[in-house]
């Protein structure tokens, strides 16, 4: 049973950073990409980045340049750096590991970006 554990998120103020962490049970090296997605109050999940298994990065345009997506192999985990956050980053951020044959989902973390 693969199990994605999402920490990190929080309150913080306009401008600030946060890092996300997942932590995968097992090795990542069998998922291929690992993603970050996000669903705002009432929204749809939206992809936010991802990472291939080479490190072929890939993100959203809403983040580029704000957001970067990273992984330790050797710590099965894949981290989202979040910096400049906005009011419209505020939603639940999930983290998303695909195989051949599934997709594995955390639970999520809710980021909230407000004064």
């Amino acid at each position: 049973q693969v199990q994605l554990v999402e920490s990190g998120g929080g309150l913080v103020q306009p401008g600030g950073s946060l890092r996300l962490s997942c932590a995968v049970s097992g090795t990542i090296l069998r998922f291929n990409p690992m993603s970050w997605y996000r669903q705002a109050p009432g929204g749809q999940r939206e992809l936010v980045a991802y990472i291939s298994r080479d490190g072929g990065t890939n993100y959203a345009e809403s983040v580029k340049g704000r957001f970067t997506i990273s992984r330790d192999n050797a710590k099965n985990t894949v981290y989202l750096q979040m910096t400049s956050l906005n009011p419209e980053d505020t939603a639940v951020y999930y983290c998303k590991a695909t195989s051949q044959f599934y997709v594995y989902w955390g639970q999520g973390t809710q980021v909230t970006v407000s004064s």
